[in-house]
Formats: C-alpha cells, structure tokens, sequence
C-alpha cells in the first residue's frame, strides 16, 4: 500500500503464484506454493478464447485453462467432475451466447445444483441489455463483464484468487 497526502492510497493486491520483478530486475514468483487456478472458459469464439489466454498471460497468473465451445460441452465438463472424471473449476468465465445449451442456461444449471454453486461464475458477454444483466445477477452470477470493457479492467479479474 502507498499512501500520498491529498492524493489517497493505491493498493497492490498479491495474487498467488504472481511474477513480481525484485529491485534488481529479477523474477521472483509470489505464493509459488499455492496451486494453479483451474479456468472453466465457456466460449464459442476462437479470437476471444485467445484474447483471453492472453489476458490471463499477461496477469501472470498461475492457472491452467480448460475451454469448452459451447454450453453443452460446459455441462459435460462441470458434471463429469463431480463423478471424479475432471478437476473442478476454481473460476468460470462464461459467454451468455453459445450454440446447443445457452449460457443462461448453464448458469441457471449451476447455480442451481448444490456441489457447483459456489464456484464463481463470471460473464464475458457482447451483451449490455439490462435484462441480461438483472438475470444473470437473479441466478448467482459474481461478476458481469461486457467484452468491449478495458483490456486492463479483465486482466485484474482474470487474475483474482480462488475463494475456496
């Protein structure tokens, strides 16, 4: 934390397994014991699924990121992990408009079941119709973010810890 007299306080939040330079412009990884982040990323688009690979790189975030191309391959993935056939996600990033099951739909689905609903859920959609955001919000979701938000803005999501 830095404190300036009449100009407030800026704080650096230290996420762990973060890459921080040293005074001497070596890399020291912060919290390298703690383990990677696992990233359930629920989209149909192979540009924002590499935009977001990125933004997840350049937080240097330790995670590792499973991707699911639409709605209902997301469901496999998250119900198979209750069967012990995939990790569980410590974080969801979930576009509302998918092919076969709609993201809305996903949500509402694991919200709604007891073992999922406490997995973070945030939504990365075009979408900026306030219907989707009051539903969205009425089903569980911990965070709704437009994709023409600030690059910068979604690295600071993208590399927030695991709440569990």
């Amino acid at each position: 934390m830095q404190l300036k007299v009449g100009q407030g306080s800026t704080f650096s939040p230290i996420v762990p397994g973060t890459i921080r330079r040293t005074k001497r412009g070596r890399k020291k990884e912060i919290g390298s014991r703690v383990r990677p982040v696992n990233i359930l990323l629920v989209e149909d688009n192979p540009n924002d699924v590499e935009i977001t690979r990125r933004a997840l790189e350049k937080g240097h975030a330790r995670n590792e990121l499973t991707v699911a191309r639409d709605g209902q391959e997301a469901l496999d993935i998250l119900f198979g992990c209750q069967n012990g056939h995939n990790p569980k996600p410590d974080l969801i990033l979930l576009d509302l408009n998918l092919p076969r099951v709609d993201g809305r739909e996903v949500l509402a689905k694991v919200k709604a079941d007891p073992k999922l609903r406490r997995i973070p859920v945030v939504v990365l959609t075009v979408s900026t119709r306030e219907e989707d955001i009051a539903l969205c919000y009425d089903l569980g979701v911990n965070t709704f973010i437009s994709k023409s938000a600030r690059f910068e803005d979604f690295i600071v999501i993208a590399t927030l810890p695991s709440m569990e």
